[in-house]
């Protein structure tokens, strides 16, 4: 019997690593300050009073390439989820990508990431709505769960310029309204170079 101790200890803790593991990392920081005065739409938008460390995991583009989010560091970064099934998204698709464009000459990237389970799904999808020049990163292991949720579609996370999650808002909003691009103006300058 004891000489299964050693074995049994070693197994429950190997159990207990791996669920650790799996957990999104809820680091805080620094403490991120005054928060930024926001506009109506942006009311459920939530601006973090310390920034979050996240794990740094990989994603692929349409193209199966790899890619990650550390490739924009120094930059405001905004993570869209959405899917093909969302209804919501499909209206702030174009929002999504007239804020790219807008902001295109600024420190700021906006990462579409996909978590439809069949990537397949992507081009006739976006051949039918007319999105044909939006690119997406696609997870279709949803490894996105282990640094935001991804349980409420569409949902957009503000990263600083190091990565940090700094704020969030989930569910649709509308993002064609006046007020969005002074408040995301106010975000790059307070969060770009962090």
């Amino acid at each position: 019997m004891n000489k299964l101790m050693p074995i049994t200890l070693l197994l429950l803790t190997g159990c207990v690593t791996f669920n650790a593991a799996a957990k999104p990392v809820n680091v805080k920081v620094y403490e991120t300050g005054e928060q930024i005065e926001k506009p109506m739409v942006m009311s459920r938008f939530v601006e973090l009073r310390n920034a979050r460390k996240i794990q740094d995991i990989d994603f692929s583009d349409q193209q199966q390439n790899k890619v990650n989010l550390a490739q924009h560091h120094g930059k405001l970064v905004m993570v869209n989820l959405w899917a093909t099934w969302c209804a919501p998204c499909i209206k702030e698709i174009p929002a999504m990508q007239a804020i790219k464009e807008r902001n295109q000459d600024k420190d700021f990237a906006l990462v579409p990431i996909s978590i439809d389970e069949n990537p397949d799904d992507i081009k006739p999808f976006f051949e039918q709505h007319g999105f044909d020049n939006y690119a997406t990163w696609i997870d279709p292991d949803k490894n996105v769960d282990y640094i935001m949720p991804a349980d409420l579609l569409p949902a957009s996370f503000i990263l600083d310029g190091k990565g940090n999650l700094v704020g969030f808002v989930r569910g649709y909003i509308d993002w064609t309204d006046e007020g969005i691009q002074p408040y995301l103006d106010g975000l790059i300058e307070k969060y770009a170079h962090r």
